[in-house]
């Protein structure tokens, strides 16, 4: 194992079917089950993102190969109950990739990157009520979205589908009037005095909010998974910019009143401006 080749998959198998191995493995790699290492999966994705929202692309070589165990983690385990192994996830990728563009590997043709994700979506779809049919169930625009997505993944999903059939708006205006809307039910909401019906009627009333914001993120054509990245990014950079102005002032941070702390925002604001 210490002298094959590190840069072939096959390595990468051998590694993860002996960390696998009951009697010669990892106990912890042993242990592990496709629910366990889900959490991971999606845990690697992001840091993937992270890598390349910082534009290192040194640590995006880390991050995908991080991201690649996780494939053959699963494959491994799947492997192990005679259900599929790895090289069945190659074909079935390569089969789909080859089957969904057909105007690079067939005759078709499609005029735009536009054009291309509609003819995409539509096969998707014609694949998905296939499923539907062999199931023996009427068949859904939303089938098939994943209830373990992270929930604004999920509603941005719903969304597209929706859109796929035409139940959509024409552009980012009315959306905008609706998010206004949602949030006056908000407020309306917390108006109500303290009681089990108004934190239902606030969790209710936000959800809408939030689902609104994401289709405004879609119709301005901006990812909301990026969007929040740089804004948590901004807080964390401007709120780490507070407490060192704190420190430089010879005070806690923790102590300031919420005007001061709200002035040494300001001030963060500014400076990272360049003002």
């Amino acid at each position: 194992m210490n002298d094959a080749p590190r840069e072939r998959i096959e390595t990468l198998l051998a590694v993860m079917a002996r960390l696998r191995d009951p009697e010669r493995g990892c106990p912890w790699d042993v242990k592990q089950d496709f629910a366990s290492i889900a959490t991971y999966t999606i845990e690697e994705a992001y840091e993937v993102a992270e890598a390349i929202d910082r534009g290192d692309l040194g640590d995006l070589k880390d991050e995908l190969g991080d991201l690649l165990l996780q494939v053959v983690f699963h494959a491994q385990m799947a492997n192990e109950q005679g259900a599929f192994g790895f090289a069945d996830v190659v074909a079935a990728i390569n089969d789909k990739m080859i089957r969904r563009h057909p105007h690079v590997f067939g005759d078709a043709s499609v005029e735009d990157a536009d054009a291309q994700t509609a003819a995409w979506e539509k096969m998707k779809a014609a694949e998905r009520a296939a499923k539907r049919r062999d199931m023996d169930a009427p068949p859904s625009a939303l089938d098939d979205v994943p209830k373990a997505l992270p929930e604004w993944q999920r509603a941005l999903k719903l969304q597209k589908r929706g859109a796929n059939v035409g139940y959509d708006w024409p552009n980012a205006t009315p959306v905008i009037a609706k998010l206004e809307e949602e949030l006056e039910e908000v407020r309306e909401a917390l108006a109500m005095p303290p009681s089990p019906e108004r934190q239902d009627a606030l969790e209710d009333e936000i959800g809408d909010l939030l689902f609104v914001a994401m289709n405004l993120a879609r119709k301005a054509k901006v990812d909301p998974g990026t969007a929040l990245r740089r804004a948590n990014a901004k807080y964390e950079r401007r709120f780490r910019q507070m407490e060192a102005l704190a420190r430089a002032q010879g005070r806690e941070f923790a102590a300031l009143s919420l005007d001061e702390q709200s002035a040494l925002w300001n001030e963060a604001k500014r400076i990272e401006r360049g003002g």
